[in-house]
């Protein structure tokens, strides 16, 4: 087997108990996945696999073995433009220091897709019915595994709606 990193096929490590962050930041060198707390506190190391958020520090990178992972730098097209998200993140001032802005964009898209698929949250109103909508409360709820310790949460959640205001156009 292997493990898909931003499209390309990986082996796993030799040492089972190596975490999927170590894999990527020091045996692949993708280091925009960045080790906060190491305790599964932060958010810092986010990253996406098979479209499902995962802390990384907590994620043993066998775990990730036949499985897709994307981080922070497959998000954007080859052709060097960002990220819709990424433009957000800067119109609306996401971040300042910008040390857990890569989990934040990688918590950030696999939550739209959560929203998409209706998949209710801890303040969705009727679980039967799912989400009615991104309102800003439901996307501070979602997004609250994911802290900045400089305080751009307002700009954080400002970009996720301009981006999803923008889809719904």
């Amino acid at each position: 087997m292997a493990i898909v990193v931003n499209g390309i096929a990986h082996p796993p490590p030799d040492d089972p108990r190596m975490s999927l962050l170590d894999l990527l930041r020091e045996r692949l060198g993708l280091t925009g996945t960045k080790l906060g707390c190491n305790q599964g506190g932060c958010g810092a190391c986010t990253v996406i696999i098979d479209g499902v958020r995962v802390l990384s520090c907590l994620t043993l990178a066998v775990q990730a073995d036949g499985r897709e992972v994307r981080t922070i730098e497959g998000l954007a097209p080859q052709d060097g433009e960002l990220h819709p998200l990424q433009h957000a993140f800067i119109e609306h001032d996401g971040f300042q220091c910008g040390y857990c802005t890569p989990g934040q964009i990688c918590s950030a898209i696999a939550m739209i897709e959560e929203l998409r698929r209706g998949d209710p949250s801890y303040v969705t109103a009727d679980l039967a019915e799912g989400p009615t909508g991104a309102r800003r409360h439901e996307i501070r709820e979602r997004m609250s595994g994911n802290l900045c310790r400089c305080g751009a949460h307002n700009g954080i959640i400002d970009a996720i709606e301009t981006l999803m205001d923008g889809e719904a156009a």
